[in-house]
Formats: structure tokens, sequence, C-alpha cells
């Protein structure tokens, strides 16, 4: 009891199959990385092919590792990816829905969604439900939303506006994609629970050195390099809290993991709590319909 949890903690993963998004660099790499060092078949899911090659190749030779195509920010791409792996993957034990993109100015997907909110939120939810078939027979099988602190800075689910056609705000609108993560995985862990078999759970990496941050204003750039190693750390520790959301075989359906330190910001994974709002039982089951409305995925659990 009381001992800091690191990757030496997660079990063999022998036999089983994991999925990651945003895996060729940052949280997503390093989560792939011990998964493979643990035995597990990992599934790099990634926009560029030729950067998940890349990071296949240092994985190892010895490493169950294949790579995918799936750019998020286009719901062809998404449904394309998903009937790759069907016809793949015979089974998935874990899926872990880690890419995003933070702060960028105005963009939209395919689909014309705002782009953090599309990419983030509407990309894995459609992800997911599109490959939850695989998941559902699974004794075991976890589904492992990656959230962050952001979901907690300016955030709320902007019904009458959720694709920023109005105004924009970088940070709020972050902030809105990391909510709705957030709320996406507490709902589903509630619709999942019937079933015995699949949980869903969070996590977030706390304040990691990731590409993640490459569109964050200069200013805070900035401040970042002068006080990164009071309250950052790298993605190798950022990615702990993912891995033991998703392999942990304590971790319970619908915990939210994250850094013990000061703020949440760096340290060993445990449970924490996110904010009062993310727990909105009504907004979150209003975002799943308007979700499942926007992406025209229907999941197989009601």
């Amino acid at each position: 009891m009381g001992k800091n949890w690191t990757d030496r903690d997660v079990p063999d993963q022998t036999g089983r199959v994991a999925v990651v998004t945003g895996a060729n660099t940052g949280l997503g790499f390093e989560t792939a990385r011990v998964l493979a060092e643990r035995g597990a078949s990992v599934v790099l899911a990634v926009r560029d092919v030729e950067k998940g090659k890349q990071a296949a190749s240092r994985l190892g030779s010895g490493a169950d590792v294949t790579v995918q195509e799936l750019d998020l920010a286009s719901l062809d791409s998404v449904r394309a990816a998903a009937a790759d792996l069907h016809a793949a993957l015979p089974k998935i034990d874990l899926l872990v829905n880690n890419a995003g993109v933070m702060y960028p100015p105005r963009q939209t997907t395919r689909e014309g969604f705002e782009l953090q909110f599309g990419t983030n939120h509407l990309g894995h939810f459609a992800f997911t439900g599109l490959l939850l078939d695989l998941l559902l027979p699974v004794p075991g099988s976890r589904v492992v939303a990656v959230a962050s602190q952001g979901h907690r800075i300016r955030a709320a689910i902007h019904f009458d506006d959720l694709q920023w056609e109005n105004s924009y705000d970088r940070v709020a609108a972050y902030g809105q994609s990391k909510l709705a993560n957030l709320m996406f995985g507490y709902e589903l862990q509630r619709r999942l629970a019937p079933h015995g078999t699949t949980v869903a759970l969070a996590a977030h990496p706390g304040v990691a050195r990731t590409e993640l941050m490459r569109h964050t204003p200069a200013a805070l750039r900035g401040l970042f390099s002068v006080a990164a190693p009071l309250f950052t750390h790298d993605s190798a520790h950022g990615a702990l809290p993912l891995l033991r959301a998703a392999t942990d075989p304590g971790a319970l359906g619908g915990q939210y993991y994250g850094p013990d330190g000061l703020g949440e910001s760096r340290g060993y994974p445990k449970v924490v709590a996110s904010s009062r709002q993310s727990y909105d039982v009504a907004t979150q089951r209003r975002l799943w319909t308007v979700s499942e409305e926007l992406t025209g995925v229907k999941f197989p659990v009601g």
C-alpha cells in the first residue's frame, strides 16, 4: 500500500490487442511502447502513416505492432479505419483514445466541425462506437478516454454554438472538447455497466512536455521553458495515468486517473476527481444524443 505506481506495475499483456490513437509520438507512443513491451499486440492508429511506421520501427523488431491510418478530423477516415480493423482483428481488449489537438487557430474538420471538438471528441466518439462490437464480447476489455486539466479552464458544453461559429476562443474550445471527452467516458460507462464485460475509464497526463503544446501562445511557451522542472514531466511519466487506467487489475469503470503531485500537474498516477460539471448526467446524455446525430454513429449499447 502507498507504493508509487510505475510502468513496472503493468501486468503481462500477452494475448491482448490494444488500439492506441495518436501513437506515433508523445503520450500515445509511450503508452504503446509499454503495452508492446508487456506482450500486447498493438495497433498504432495515426494520421500520418509514414510517421506511424517510423514509430513502429522505434519499438523494435520484437514488438507485435501494426500501423493503421486514422484521421480523426474526417469521419470518412474514421469509418475506413474501423472497417480495416474489423477485417484485421478478431477482438479488441483495449482502446486508448489519446490523439488530439490543442489551441490551434480556428479550423474545421472535413465535415465542418470545429477542429478541437471534431477531432478530440466527435472523432473518438465515432471511432469508439464503430469498434465497440469488437470489445463487448471480451471480458475485461476497456476504453480509456484521455482528458486534460484543460477541462477545468473556461470549459462548458456550448450546445447553442458547439462549432464556435459565432466567435472563437481556442482555450475555451479546447476546454469544451476535453470536458466532452470526460462526459462521453462517464456516459459510456453507464451504458456499458449492464453488459458486464467492457468498462470505460478516463485519465489525464498532468502537464506533459509533448508536441501537443505546439500551438500554445508564445508567452505561455516561454513560461513553460522557465518553470518546466517545477510543474511538468516528460511523456513517459505523463503516460502513466493512461497505462494505469488501461491495465491496473484494480481499476474500476468510471474512474479517472491523474498525477498525484501539486495541482495534478506531475507525479505518479492515482484516482482523481474531475470538475463538478463533468458529472452532470443530464448534460452527458444530451451530449451523447447530439454526438450521435452529428456523427451518424449509433452505439450497440442503450
